[in-house]
């Protein structure tokens, strides 16, 4: 076993938290190219790695774009003023530094920057019943993950906790000491910021409920139910409800000295509904005696979480449940199989696929049905195919997506059709969805440049049309009806968007921002409307995608926030905005964060800033004097940009084995801050094999040479010209030079989709 994230050289290393190395029967792949899965891929993933430096993962267990994930919470501490979850931006259930567990919190979001879901606790204890979370928890040791599976011992109990779980269901297995056990299931806490809760007992070793969850972001309309059904191993001894008191005036309230404000029900077994409520399980347990939990979740009924749970677990068999989820792992990081690269390497880029592979996931049940968006009515997908949700766009549009149509074309034809679906349900594409809500986090039309790559690149098993429909639709209507830009008349009659106009998601005046990203969606756009016969329409996109020319400031050589009357921002320093304090015009960054962020017109800005030169000249100063920041967005895409100019591709190689040397490591800071739902981590994964999608809806890939000897990659041929694997060789001593794509040498280091995955062997020389 590996020696805590890192291994023994790691700085942070904690023996007692390790990522585990185990082997699983080798298998074929199925949906890919009749590829050989081995397991030996599984010992280079470490959960740890995010889960400190604000990276916002956790190590819990959860399946490949599952539903269900299973994760140890510990973000409340015994002082009873520790849990306070906004005043340390605690949008995880998990932080590495923190000691202190209070349970497993069922269904949570990877790698997000504000809090949600993270609910439905349980947590095993030992000893006289106490149900107060203050009270409770436990320090931990013995901790352990891999891909599919958790586990460590509580301190306080000597009880060892060992969770798993399937695409829609948990898997618990607590091992007591002699005496009295108790599970306990807190519906009350939770990373949401909603509350309220109903429990229902259904029999001595199952019950059920629902709890409410929302206001993502602090949109206070984002809310929706998580439905619950949850069985033990054991008939208890004693089990019953708990709440909260409120002040009693003039009766002095029921309840145990131990328990302070929570009253225990033990002569009451119908069913509680409130804000601060649970269920308690007692148990006379033998040493070493096990007792497994399963929980079952939906977010349409309980009837519908029962049935994904009888569906989905045949009894109680804890390891048979892991053993399945870990060969689901295995196939699906066997898809790229590498060779050569230093350990380190390879568990950064296993990690970072796994990580990649966590969302979006699934939201609809074993039946089909998944609740519509933005109402409370009910759909049902076609048999064989999936709804998706956790559509994080302004951040995975980028690459993620690019990585899902690369390796995982079946599941991201789902993901593009789950998007329609959501137009077709309320009107609208998503921005950021979440189970079924719209959130309207950060900005842009980000669903337009998403479903145009994957069109380009050959996935069109969809409805095309309706597609383009929505397009036009959120790049057209005025913006007083417009859901998705809506501030969009200034950008259609100027084109730009001034200083004075507000986001919708509160975080301030982004102007500069919305339009950039607009631009963005407007090129990919135009040439979707070209490939349909819609020539007019391309015309009139592309020009509107060309409209980031008026902010560029010759004076200052940055894009620059405009007044209504046209005038530029004053007093302007392109530096403000670094360290995420607010600058007038961008979101969550400096001009110099955005402005190069024209991926779709490089040699256009280059011409705007005097050449090829001046271009390059800034865009080096960016790195040299610490101005890019590898954990935004807008500017991830920076070093590849080097390459778009003859002679100085060599910058692109070196900034990339930089920034991936000094950013992405073994340890559990080893990512750039926020994960953002996979989208750091697909950065490196695509870095490290040797191209990156640098410009959204375009598809075409820069090339870099890979950290590895060789990539092995598994394509799907129906979607790959009958191509089941592109190899990728770096022959390369130092910086490549040279690179050739079928034996056929490449001019330059861009590279058509088409060009890739029809290559075979792309080698760099």
């Amino acid at each position: 076993m590996m020696s805590g994230p890192g291994g023994p050289s790691s700085n942070h290393v904690n023996m007692n938290r390790i990522p585990i190395v185990f082997a699983v029967a080798a298998f074929l792949s199925a949906g890919s190219a009749a590829a050989a899965v081995s397991d030996d891929v599984l010992q280079y993933v470490d959960p740890f790695i995010g889960t400190t430096n604000f990276g916002t993962t956790n190590p819990g267990a959860v399946c490949p774009n599952g539903l269900m994930s299973v994760s140890p919470f510990n973000v409340m501490g015994s002082d009873l003023n520790v849990y306070d979850k906004d005043s340390r931006w605690w949008s995880t259930p998990y932080c590495y530094e923190n000691r202190y567990f209070t349970g497993f919190s069922h269904v949570n979001l990877s790698g997000v920057g504000c809090p949600e879901l993270g609910s439905l606790l349980t947590m095993p204890t030992t000893g006289p019943l106490n149900v107060d979370y203050h009270v409770y928890g436990s320090e931990y040791s013995d901790e352990q993950a891999s891909p599919g599976y958790y586990t460590n011992v509580l301190s306080a109990y000597g009880v060892k906790t060992e969770v798993t779980a399937t695409m829609r269901t948990s898997a618990e297995r607590y091992t007591f000491p002699a005496g009295q056990g108790n599970i306990l299931v807190n519906l009350g806490e939770g990373l949401t910021n909603e509350t309220g809760a109903f429990v229902r007992k259904v029999s001595d070793t199952e019950i059920e409920g629902m709890r409410l969850l929302g206001t993502f972001c602090y949109n206070p309309q984002a809310v929706f139910p998580v439905y619950f059904v949850l069985r033990v191993s054991k008939a208890p001894k004693e089990a019953g409800y708990w709440k909260k008191q409120r002040p009693m005036t003039g009766v002095e309230a029921e309840w145990t000295p131990d328990n302070g404000k929570y009253k225990l029900y033990t002569k009451y077994g119908r069913e509680l509904a409130g804000d601060d409520i649970g269920y308690w399980f007692t148990f006379d347990t033998e040493e070493g005696e096990q007792i497994e939990l399963q929980m079952g979740v939906s977010f349409v009924s309980m009837e519908n979480a029962r049935e994904n749970l009888d569906a989905e677990q045949d009894g109680f068999d804890f390891d048979a449940v892991r053993s399945r989820a870990e060969k689901m792992w295995a196939e699906d990081l066997s898809r790229i199989r590498v060779h050569g690269g230093t350990l380190e390497q390879k568990t950064v880029f296993y990690t970072g696929l796994y990580h990649a592979l966590i969302h979006p996931n699934i939201l609809n049940d074993v039946n089909g049905e998944y609740p519509l968006m933005e109402n409370d009515g009910v759909g049902t997908v076609p048999a064989g195919h999936n709804r998706y949700t956790v559509f994080s766009l302004w951040d995975t549009y980028r690459n993620l997506h690019q990585l899902m149509t690369l390796l995982y074309p079946e599941r991201q034809l789902d993901m593009v059709r789950s998007m329609i679906g959501i137009y077709e349900e309320w009107g609208w594409m998503p921005k950021w969805e979440l189970y079924g809500r719209e959130t309207f986090t950060m900005e842009g039309d980000p669903a337009i440049p998403v479903i145009a790559d994957t069109w380009f690149k050959g996935l069109k098993d969809f409805d095309i049309e309706t597609a383009y429909a929505a397009f036009v639709k959120s790049a057209t209507t005025p913006g007083a009806e417009n859901r998705m830009r809506p501030d969009v008349d200034p950008y259609i009659e100027k084109g730009y968007i001034p200083l004075g106009v507000y986001a919708a998601d509160l975080s301030g005046d982004n102007a500069v921002s919305h339009a950039l990203e607009y631009y963005i969606a407007d090129h990919a756009l135009s040439l979707l409307a070209d490939s349909l016969g819609h020539k007019e329409d391309a015309a009139r996109f592309r020009k509107a995608s060309l409209g980031y020319r008026h902010y560029y400031c010759p004076e200052y050589g940055t894009l620059r926030p405009l007044m209504k009357d046209g005038s530029f921002y004053s007093p302007f320093n392109p530096r403000q905005g670094e360290n995420f304090e607010t600058a007038p015009g961008f979101h969550e960054g400096s001009a110099w964060n955005y402005t190069f962020y024209v991926p779709h017109d490089v040699k256009g800005l280059a011409r705007l800033m005097g050449g090829k030169k001046k271009f390059i000249d800034k865009l080096q100063m960016v790195f040299d004097e610490g101005l890019y920041d590898p954990a935004n967005e807008p500017d991830i895409a920076y070093p590849y940009l080097f390459s778009y100019f003859p002679g100085e591709e060599w910058r692109t190689q070196k900034t990339v084995t930089d920034l991936l040397s000094k950013y992405y490591r073994a340890e559990p800071d080893g990512i750039p801050g926020n994960d953002d739902t996979g989208t750091m981590s697909a950065w490196a994964v695509f870095s490290m094999m040797g191209f990156y999608p640098d410009c959204p809806g375009e598809p075409h890939y820069t090339l870099v040479a890979p950290v590895f000897d060789k990539v092995e990659i598994s394509l799907d041929p129906e979607y790959a010209g009958g191509k089941e694997v592109l190899v990728i060789e770096n022959n390369a001593e130092g910086y490549a030079t040279g690179v050739t794509a079928g034996g056929r040498p490449l001019k330059g280091f861009r590279i058509s989709h088409s060009e890739l995955t029809g290559a075979g062997t792309l080698t760099f020389e």
